[in-house]
Parts: C-alpha cells; sequence; structure tokens
C-alpha cells in the first residue's frame, strides 16, 4: 500500500516532533493490549515512511539519535544481567538448553539462507537473528505474567542471557567478516583473530568483576566511595554521568580493537549490580536510563526501523513465509529438545522454547547494524522486521497457554 504523497522537506525538529508523538501514540495503544510499544512505535514508522504515507524520511540527524537509542537499549539489557545470572546460565543442564536454543535455530536460518542461495553473509544473519532472544522483551513479559521470579522464570531468562551473549560474540565475528575476500583462509583468520580480540576483552571484563567482588567483601566499599565522590561534586545527575563515563570506557575499548561499541557497553552496564553500587544508586541509574531509552530515544530508533521499512520491496514471499514459520518453530525445537535432555518433563520443556521465542529488541538491533553495514538487502532486512514483530506479538499469548499447561 502507498498513497504516493510525495515526501515533504520539513524542518529536523519538526519531523523529530511527529514522529515520537505518534510513535509513543501508538506504542500506547499496542501496551494496552499487553503488547510490547516497540510494536506500535515500528507501525507508526511504516506508516510515516516509504511505505505508506512518504511523509518522513530516516536522514542523517535520525539515524544519528537512533545509534544513540541502540547504545541505551543495549545498556538496559546489560542492567537486567548480573555476572551470576551468566555462571547461572552456564551451570549443569542449563548450557545444555542455552546450546540447543541457540544453535537450532541458528543452523535452521542458515539453511534456509543456503536454499534461497542468499550470499554467505546474509546467509549468517538471516540465522543469528532467528537464534536470538530478546532478553528484555522476555523480561517484560515474565513480569506481565507474575512469573519472573519462578523457577520456570528464571531458567527462560537464563538460557535467554547466554543466547544474547552468544549471538553479541557471533556479531563481532560477522561484522570483521565483512571486509574479507571470503576465503576459507580469509575466513580462518578472521574467526582466529576476532576470538582473540573477544577473549581479550571478556578477560578484562572478568578481572574487572574480580576486583569488583574482592572491594565488595569489605562491606559497602565502592558503595562508600561512590557517595563521597557524589558529596564532593555539586551537579544532581554526576552519578549518571560517572556511569556513562564508565560504559563509554568499555564501549571505546571494544570499537578501538575493532569489535562493535555495543558489545563493550552491554558487558560494562553488566558489571553494575547493587553490590557494587547499592540498590539506591543502581535504581537511580536504571530509572534515568529507561527514562531516556523508552520515553525518547529507544521510539525514534524503533520509528527508523519503520521508516526503513518497505513491504513493496519484499518480493520472494515464500522466503518470508518460510523465516517466520522456521524462526518460530525452530525455536521452540531448539528449547524443547535441549530442556528434554535436561531431563524437564515436556510441558515445562515446550514453556521453555516458547519463552525464548520473543526477538523485538536484540533481533532489530542486529537486523539494523547489518542493513546499514550493506550486509543485508532491504528485502531481509524488511522480511526480518516483519518476523520481529510476528514472533513477538505471538508469544504472550501462546506463553500464558503454556504456563497454564505446567500448572495443572
Amino acid at each position: 500500500m502507498h498513497f504516493n504523497v510525495p515526501f515533504l522537506e520539513l524542518p529536523f525538529f519538526a519531523n523529530l516532533l511527529i514522529l515520537l508523538v505518534l510513535a509513543r501514540f501508538f506504542g500506547e495503544i499496542m501496551e494496552r493490549f499487553k503488547q510490547p510499544a516497540l510494536i506500535g512505535e515500528i507501525i507508526a514508522g511504516v506508516i510515516l515512511g516509504p511505505t505508506i504515507l512518504n511523509f518522513i524520511h530516516r536522514t542523517e540527524e535520525l539515524k544519528v539519535i537512533s545509534e544513540l537509542g541502540v547504545f541505551l537499549l543495549i545498556i538496559l539489557a546489560g542492567l537486567e544481567i548480573n555476572f551470576e545470572g551468566i555462571v547461572k546460565s552456564l551451570k549443569g543442564r542449563n548450557i545444555v538448553i542455552s546450546l540447543s536454543a541457540f544453535f537450532i535455530p541458528f543452523f535452521s536460518g542458515v539453511f534456509l539462507g543456503k536454499f534461497f542461495e542468499l550470499d554467505i553473509m546474509a546467509t549468517i544473519f538471516v540465522g543469528l537473528c532467528i537464534a536470538i532472544t530478546a532478553l528484555p522483551v522476555s523480561i517484560r513479559i515474565l513480569m506481565d505474567f507474575g512469573k519472573l521470579n519462578s523457577t520456570l522464570g528464571q531458567k527462560i531468562i537464563s538460557v535467554a542471557i547466554f543466547d544474547d551473549i552468544l549471538a553479541l560474540s557471533i556479531l563481532g565475528i560477522i561484522l570483521d567478516l565483512k571486509d574479507e575476500e571470503l576465503s576459507f583462509i580469509n575466513i580462518g583468520k578472521t574467526v582466529f583473530f576476532t576470538l582473540l580480540k573477544l577473549t581479550f576483552f571478556v578477560l578484562l571484563i572478568i578481572a574487572f568483576y574480580k576486583l569488583i567482588e574482592r572491594f565488595s567483601r569489605k562491606e559497602n566499599f565502592i558503595e562508600d566511595k561512590l557517595n563521597k565522590i557524589l558529596n564532593f561534586l555539586k551537579g544532581k545527575e554526576s552519578l549518571f554521568a560517572i556511569f556513562f563515563v564508565f560504559v563509554l570506557i568499555f564501549a571505546t575499548i571494544t570499537e578501538s580493537i575493532g569489535l562493535h561499541f555495543i558489545i563493550g557497553a552491554f558487558f560494562a552496564s553488566m558489571l553494575i549490580s547493587k553490590e557494587l553500587v547499592g540498590e539506591k544508586h543502581l535504581n537511580t541509574i536504571h530509572n534515568t536510563t529507561n527514562g531516556m531509552a523508552m520515553g525518547f530515544l529507544a521510539p525514534i530508533f524503533f520509528a527508523g526501523i519503520g521508516l526503513e521499512f518497505q513491504f513493496s520491496s519484499i518480493h520472494n514471499y515464500p522466503l518470508l513465509i518460510l523465516i517466520i514459520v522456521v524462526s518460530f518453530a525452530s525455536k521452540i525445537i531448539g528449547g524443547y529438545f535441549g530442556s528434554r535432555i535436561a531431563r524437564q518433563d515436556k510441558k515445562t520443556a515446550l514453556a521453555i522454547g516458547i519463552g525464548l521465542n520473543a526477538r523485538g529488541i536484540m533481533e532489530l538491533v542486529i537486523a539494523n547494524i547489518a542493513f546499514k553495514a550493506g550486509i543485508i538487502s532491504l528485502e531481509i532486512f524488511s522480511m526480518l522486521v516483519i518476523m520481529g514483530v510476528f514472533t513477538t506479538i505471538c508469544t504472550p499469548f501462546l506463553l500464558k497457554r503454556a504456563f497454564l499447561l505446567v500448572e495443572k
């Protein structure tokens, strides 16, 4: 559908105003229907963009704001995780569920891409977007059902944590491969050096975590030092500024060694815990980040996804249908299969598979990075947007029924 309304060159802030108001309006409608706001925000972009009204295009200024949105969304995702959560995801049988729930969808996506003769980079990215679980979306769905702290809810979250970290690690390798001539030797070299960089960075994070752990043994040591610094500084938002500088240092380190900045931002924000800075400071950091991200920058990012989306660019409808079907089915199968190996009963295994199916935030961030890097075409990007929205809409509906089944 396209009404052929000519593109209007409105001033930047007029574009921003229209985009934000419509994004928040549709986001609010979606939330009233117990759906994530990001779906409404994408719809706002689709309506205003080339697909329907052709009223606003994604200008360079909007892209910069979107980039900041990505940065804050990744920080928020990291704040939802702590190192105990990662250790939990690697303990015992959880690792079996995590690996199965990631690699079965990943290789299903890769096989699908190869079947439709996509190039190797696009094929890997399709696999990655199908394999990922949007941790913030999963947390929100489980919170809405009052199941976040249940045994089943915690199992879903610990698996999603591992899958997100694995996806970001593979993302680093793929982005390094982009500029290489794709021969087995070059691929091998790139994978080796990227893994070396990732290993260096992960060891740096672990060393920093151990240092934090050591100081945390002295009761409130870091929190007390932080309070002294905040009392010395006069600015009201000094805490958020210190936190932001901390995250930017790690984002800069990853960028300087050739990895994407979101990897550094994600791991750095993951280090911030109530044991480190105290519950009051953690809540302040979370609330400030959440307000900036979800109130302003994230709606612009997701509306920007809608502006880029063009249904008219999709010509391969069998591929679109199969991306949706394979993404949904393979994640359920991966979660179910891994859970059964880990000796979960059939009902619990099914609930875990369904609970891991929300894509949303992380999948759209990765699809957007791939599209901007020229790795995937507008057609594949648009298909991945549809897949992300579809799986995010269906997951709460199916998960609610799965929980009822488990409780019988």
